[in-house]
């Protein structure tokens, strides 16, 4: 978007003063301006910067109406309750926000995730039970915020986001085509989505033209619009025109009359105080796909936030973001309305659009706030197609191709969970895709965590020391194994494998060498497993050494009891060079071997050298 008001460094003579030092400030202020980082802004604020936020927050405000009324519209909203959700959630959480162009509100994600969680609440209670979800929705962000967990959504995979987006742009296209064929929505009773699409396709009743005609020339304004700002590089607001030339046309030929839905009127009136109607028993049946959502929110809201810090360089502090998310939806739900995140579109046009602070999603809730006021009559023209149209247009937009392609061409590993997600968004349920998601990422990864690679070292002359190869004897007296890999429950049956094959090779060997020094995170399963080695050979006669023992892992042992068991003298630690703990493992085992050499060993040959001077070829 083109942008009158560039940025660019603070103009001097504007509002030169330098904002005081953190330390120098009162404890109590240090804190809030921590607690709302908007206020932080103000300190330096400029009028410079003011002029970017006001050009920015107009332009997000000319889009954020005609969303808000379509994502209101998807699971069956008034649209004045997606206007007051981009006016309190908008303001609320630019004010908490961590991120400077993050632009709260309803989102396309939210609203289809709602359209499932709802799905079988009855009509009469859908307002109500929409804004007890925003209610739960914050408590549930606000308690991970409290608990510091915000961090925890990076172990959401980014092949889960693309899965999701692309299911449920498909869910959302197949959603609307009954308000742009103009059919009757069948199977309220039927909980799954497929279900309903089919009953509503085969017995929706005939396709009404007038209906068709009207979404199809809404979705041509829109596209020909951004081709020509894109061809241009205006900034004109497709959107709001494609939906104000639909409502023109119903008004100047009287479609009305004709069958096509309007949808209902909108008081000219701001969002007011409204406490939301606790019901114990609705709360219950909601609390699942609360927690669902919420977490699809927190996630949305990060993913965008980080997408932007990335190109401005901004410091984010996660956990504020997770603040933010929940206390606007919890202050949301006091004023009417319904769930919302952090938006994919207009947070990309507010950075565009040269947003320089948090004030510019202060601002474009004033400017919505401003059109419910200034056009609210003008709305009752506007067709339940038209919104549809602009539904479907946005629908498109949401699917990364880009990313699609790019997982299914990085593992296969990747486009199985892209293609899971995205089939269980629209087969089972999109407030539970993600989840779907995320627990066949860990399924598929775990075995692939739980391998634990070995390879045997051989000392192949006087100064190298190699991974053993088949045309290697090896030495029968002293054996030296390397192991790496992840030793928690998952890898214990490969690792007791391996064990069990070194047990085997173990006749005629007096000392056996494991370098442990990438063996890592151990828990109690394979540690109990290396203490039955250890105790099996020791039988035997074979005496065990351990190599490269991190810090970490040595406390691990000792406390297990592993440190006494072996005797810490033959526990070599990792020092700062590496293998040179193995090589003074290899050194105090030849020590202890003495004159007891194999037909192969590297000391019989002349000139052999001390450890000092190995090189290790691994």
């Amino acid at each position: 978007m083109a942008n009158s008001d560039p940025p660019g460094p603070r103009r001097p003579g504007s509002a030169s003063r330098l904002a005081e030092p953190n330390g120098s400030l009162p404890a109590w202020r240090r804190r809030l301006y921590r607690l709302v980082p908007a206020l932080d802004s103000l300190r330096t604020y400029t009028p410079h910067e003011f002029r970017r936020d006001l050009f920015a927050g107009m332009t997000v405000a000319a889009v954020a109406v005609p969303q808000a009324m379509a994502y209101a519209s998807i699971f069956g909203m008034p649209v004045q309750y997606g206007l007051y959700t981009a006016i309190v959630m908008t303001a609320v959480g630019a004010l908490l926000d961590s991120s400077k162009q993050l632009i709260n509100g309803p989102t396309n994600a939210i609203s289809i995730a709602m359209l499932s969680a709802l799905a079988m609440v009855p009509s009469d209670q859908r307002i109500q039970a929409a804004i007890l979800m925003a209610t739960l929705i914050g408590l549930f962000q606000t308690g991970i915020t409290l608990l510091r967990l915000g961090d925890l959504s990076r172990f959401i995979s980014h092949a889960v986001i693309v899965g999701f987006t692309a299911g449920a742009s498909v869910l959302l296209v197949l959603d609307q085509l009954k308000n742009v064929l103009g059919l009757t929505a069948q199977g309220a009773h039927h909980h799954h989505f497929v279900k309903r699409f089919w009953l509503t396709m085969s017995e929706g009743g005939p396709v009404h033209m007038p209906t068709l005609a009207v979404a199809g020339a809404t979705i041509a304004v829109a596209l020909g619009l951004r081709w020509f700002n894109r061809r241009f590089h205006w900034a004109l607001p497709e959107l709001l025109l494609a939906i104000a030339a639909a409502g023109a046309c119903v008004w100047h030929w009287d479609l009305a009359a004709d069958g096509v839905k309007l949808i209902d009127k909108v008081p000219r009136t701001l969002p007011s105080f409204s406490p939301p109607q606790w019901d114990w028993s609705l709360a219950r049946e909601l609390a699942p796909s609360a927690l669902a959502v919420g977490m699809l929110g927190l996630l949305e809201a990060i993913a965008m936030a980080k997408s932007i810090a990335a190109k401005t360089g901004q410091k984010l502090d996660i956990n504020q973001q997770c603040l933010s998310e929940g206390v606007a939806n919890l202050t949301g739900s006091f004023f009417q309305c319904f769930p919302g995140s952090g938006s994919l579109t207009r947070t990309y046009i507010n950075h565009q659009a040269g947003a320089a602070t948090q004030w510019s999603g202060v601002i474009c809730a004033a400017m919505v706030a401003l059109t419910i006021l200034a056009l609210a009559p003008l709305a009752q023209f506007i067709p339940k197609a038209a919104l549809a149209g602009v539904l479907m247009v946005t629908a498109t937009r949401m699917v990364d191709m880009a990313g699609i392609r790019y997982h299914f061409r990085a593992t296969r590993f990747d486009a199985v969970i892209v293609v899971a997600t995205a089939l269980s968004a629209v087969l089972v349920s999109v407030e539970f895709c993600i989840l779907v998601g995320t627990v066949l990422s860990f399924l598929m990864y775990v075995p692939r965590a739980a391998r634990v690679e070995i390879n045997e070292l051989v000392i192949a002359d006087s100064h190298r020391i190699r991974e053993r190869t088949k045309l290697d004897a090896g030495c029968s007296k002293l054996r030296i194994f390397n192991f790496e890999g992840e030793l928690f429950f998952g890898s214990g049956p490969e690792f007791e494998s391996h064990l069990e094959d070194i047990e085997e090779q173990l006749d005629g060997t007096r000392i056996v060498i494991l370098r442990v020094k990438h063996l890592r995170n151990p828990d109690a399963v394979c540690l109990h497993l290396l203490h039955d080695f250890i105790e099996r050979v020791s039988e035997r006669g074979v005496v065990v050494c351990l190599s490269g023992v991190r810090d970490g892992f040595f406390h691990t042992l000792e406390k297990v009891g592993i440190v006494e068991q072996v005797g810490e003298d033959r526990v070599f630690r990792e020092v700062s060079q590496v293998w040179t703990s193995t090589a003074t493992a290899i050194e105090w085992a030849h020590l202890q071997l003495g004159d007891d050499l194999c037909e192969t060993c590297p000391r019989r040959q002349p000139g052999a050298v001390g450890t000092e001077q190995w090189h290790f070829v691994i």
